[in-house]
């Protein structure tokens, strides 16, 4: 049996066909679709099957945003996606929609030892809740718990709720977001790539905590997307930028302090898992000591916090996966 599965995101869109014979992690057909340059999700499909031609006999999509009752608002997109409308228009009997999040926690089953990077194996426990946090253009968030045998991923828009700083110099970000016009500061407003990195740059930079050297400002200047550049520039051996390498600091330090928070949420015994597209590329940062020491720095819990499992997601296809995973599994 083929399904269509589909990971919707607003900038791109990834359509695949996969197969209960050859499983989850072995799309027959994949293809990628620039989101913006289509009306619809339908319209994207059309062409899609008109190109593959091969049949499915039902779909999957993860969607970048919630879902209520079967229906999807696409983060930076006008599109709205209705499971009922899919079914009608392309003679589904069965179409599901997951979170974009979700589809990524169902992919820890099933990802192998290469889309995994260890940052402190722990000890987990068998059964035991999983943590999923996936700093992008903005800071996902979801959970798995386990029952009947599997596990089962649970949405979650944890990463909107109140930043709770650390430390005068966070303390100070949050008074310097509070004067930027931002009564309410989100964990993903200072902890993500689309805001989070170029406001705390933005912050640092305002407080003189070290120049900003000239090169860099010349970058910067004309970039349409500031958070590559100031992450590149936090890594270069070569001309090293203090402003640079204290930003992406800071940036991993609020996430492994978010870390734990969800941890101790959910007591993710099981582990906890960073996805999302920055994670992979700031690894040197991550075994820092620094991060770990964010993450378990909750009082007299510290000591559980160490036994939990920390983990990077490598697969940059990991929601393709995941949502194949939870399509091709049985309702």
């Amino acid at each position: 049996m083929n399904v269509l599965i589909g990971d919707i995101g607003g900038t791109k869109t990834i359509l695949a066909i996969f197969s209960s014979e050859a499983g989850p992690n072995k799309p027959l057909v994949e293809m990628t679709y620039p989101s913006t340059h289509y009306a619809s999700l339908e319209a994207i499909i059309a062409e899609f099957l008109a190109a593959v031609k091969l049949p499915a006999a039902s779909a999957c999509f993860a969607i970048a945003g919630p879902i209520v009752a079967g229906r999807a608002r696409v983060t930076n997109l006008t599109w709205v996606v209705d499971s009922d409308n899919l079914k009608s228009t392309f003679m589904w009997p069965e179409v599901k929609l997951l979170n974009d999040l979700e589809s990524v926690a169902y992919a820890i089953a099933i990802l192998g030892p290469g889309d995994i990077h260890t940052i402190n194996p722990g000890v987990p426990v068998q059964g035991g809740n999983i943590a999923v946090l996936a700093p992008g253009t903005g800071l996902g968030e979801a959970f798995l718990t386990y029952s009947n045998g599997r596990y089962q991923a649970h949405a979650s828009e944890g990463s909107h709720v109140s930043f709770g700083p650390v430390g005068q110099l966070q303390i100070g970000l949050l008074q310097y977001m509070n004067q930027q016009g931002h009564s309410h500061v989100s964990y993903e407003r200072v902890c993500s790539g689309g805001l989070g990195i170029p406001n705390l740059y933005a912050y640092l930079k305002s407080i003189g905590h070290a120049a900003e050297p000239a090169w860099l400002a010349e970058k910067l200047a004309v970039a349409e997307d500031s958070t590559p550049i100031i992450v590149n520039a936090a890594q270069d051996h070569t001309r090293p930028c203090e402003l640079a390498i204290a930003t992406l600091n800071l940036f991993i330090t609020i996430l492994g302090a978010e870390a734990g928070n969800l941890a101790l949420k959910i007591l993710s015994s099981g582990g906890i898992y960073l996805g999302g597209g920055i994670s992979p590329r700031i690894l040197a940062g991550l075994e820092n000591p620094a991060f770990l020491d964010a993450l378990r720095s909750k009082g007299r819990f510290r000591e559980m916090l160490t036994k939990y499992p920390v983990h990077v997601i490598l697969n940059p296809k990991a929601g393709l996966l995941g949502a194949a995973a939870f399509g091709l599994s049985p309702s």
